[in-house]
């Protein structure tokens, strides 16, 4: 069991536990004790709440269970391969994180939905907005944790940018199972094995996102010069698998594994723009090669005149990604005081990748200050480049809160 992180402003207050403490009861009441003493007095207005598959057995008891100890909140979470709480990650273990928060000023609508219904590709924005329960002109921000097996998150994600162009989009994909049905949603209304849960936050509440995709760019930018769909059929009057073999040769060996084990292409989703660095590139997988035609098939659609540039992950990479993320984000904003996180990360990341618990909320506490991180291990991750909205993979996803309001010194 993790002490409580908490943070106070005179607008919110966020407070994060963890447990992993094998019984969900023992392990649902700790956390909540101890995030009760961190908000020390204001009630909860919002819970997030990201439960290990350990705890499968007991899914349907976990809305109630959090409702008794704060009944007049807004309940929201999932099922978690791994789940973050007190800036802690617990893996491989049984594990309840919470954060709550008292929000006053703003306004939370929370929502649930099943696949069959989604709104029509060619429905209007105001089918969104219905579904959601918030008008755009609102400008809220969304939180969203759809099930991976039961609704297409890309086509709900898609539909979101489209309806809200001025919002937040952030969340994960439930994770902790490995089938239709296996996973978990939780929300006011107990506990559902399908669709997509969120909450909508509007008035005096921002979130600011920080996506690290934990790539680093191998060779230089060019111009696609030929596409079909999702198939580079040439770059910069080249052969796209011509390029690829030029830099494994030019490459040392530790390179030569990489773009073996692990080859990315970053695809700059800004077409205005004419600077950019590793962070302005949506990653995607290569996923094929024609060697009698030279092209490259890759997991998004392309069109002629885009920016992309091959890109390799490793831990090295992820690592400095993440800190050149954050570091960017505390450039930007130097008066920003966040009152809380959620952290959405890749099954991929964690000790699997790093060899140790707590590399990126340790990171992000060092570069942006100590605060509440509460979050899970998700089977894909949500959040913005270039100005769009979309689902990742081996990705870290933050969403920081803070008052639209100043608080007062």
């Amino acid at each position: 069991m993790w002490v409580a992180r908490e943070h106070r402003s005179k607008y919110l207050r966020w407070s994060s536990a963890v447990s992993d403490i094998s019984s969900l009861t023992r392990a649902v009441d700790n956390t909540a004790e101890q995030v009760e003493i961190g908000l020390d007095g204001p009630s909860a207005d919002l819970v997030f709440v990201f439960i290990s598959s350990h705890h499968s057995p007991s899914y349907y008891s976990v809305v109630e269970l959090v409702h008794s100890r704060f009944p007049g909140a807004t309940v929201i979470g999932c099922s978690a391969g791994g789940v973050i709480g007190a800036g802690h990650e617990v893996e491989k273990t049984p594990g309840v994180a919470m954060t709550a928060a008292s929000l006053p000023g703003v306004v939370i609508t929370p929502f649930e939905f099943e696949s069959d219904e989604l709104p029509s590709p060619d429905a209007a924005p105001s089918a969104w907005e219905a579904l959601i329960g918030v008008p755009a002109s609102d400008h809220p921000s969304i939180v969203l944790l759809p099930d991976p097996f039961t609704i297409p998150s890309d086509a709900l994600v898609e539909g979101l940018d489209y309806a809200y162009p001025g919002s937040v989009k952030i969340g994960g994909l439930a994770s902790g199972g490995t089938v239709n049905g296996a996973n978990a949603l939780f929300s006011n209304k107990g506990t559902r094995r399908s669709g997509a849960v969120g909450v909508a936050l509007s008035g005096n509440v921002v979130i600011d996102s920080v996506v690290a995709q934990g790539c680093r760019p191998i060779g230089t930018p060019m111009v696609v010069t030929g596409a079909d769909d999702n198939v580079i059929t040439e770059l910069s009057g080249e052969l796209p698998l011509d390029v690829l073999r030029n830099l494994f040769e030019e490459g040392d060996e530790r390179e030569k594994r990489l773009i073996r084990r692990s080859l990315q292409i970053g695809v700059l989703m800004d077409p205005f723009q004419d600077e950019y660095e590793a962070g302005d590139f949506l990653i995607r997988n290569v996923i094929g090669a024609d060697g009698d035609n030279g092209a490259l098939a890759v997991g998004e659609r392309i069109r002629e005149g885009q920016v992309v540039q091959f890109h390799v992950h490793d831990a090295s990479s992820a690592s400095n990604d993440l800190g050149a993320s954050l570091m960017r984000y505390a450039s930007d904003h130097p008066d920003a005081s966040p009152s809380g996180v959620l952290l959405f990360t890749g099954l991929g990341r964690g000790e699997r990748l790093f060899g140790r618990a707590d590399h990126d909320t340790d990171l992000l506490q060092s570069v942006v200050g100590s605060m509440p991180i509460t979050g899970f291990f998700c089977n894909g991750e949500i959040g913005p480049v270039g100005g769009s909205t979309f689902l990742h993979g081996y990705t870290s996803s933050f969403a920081l809160f803070r008052p639209k309001e100043p608080a007062a010194v």
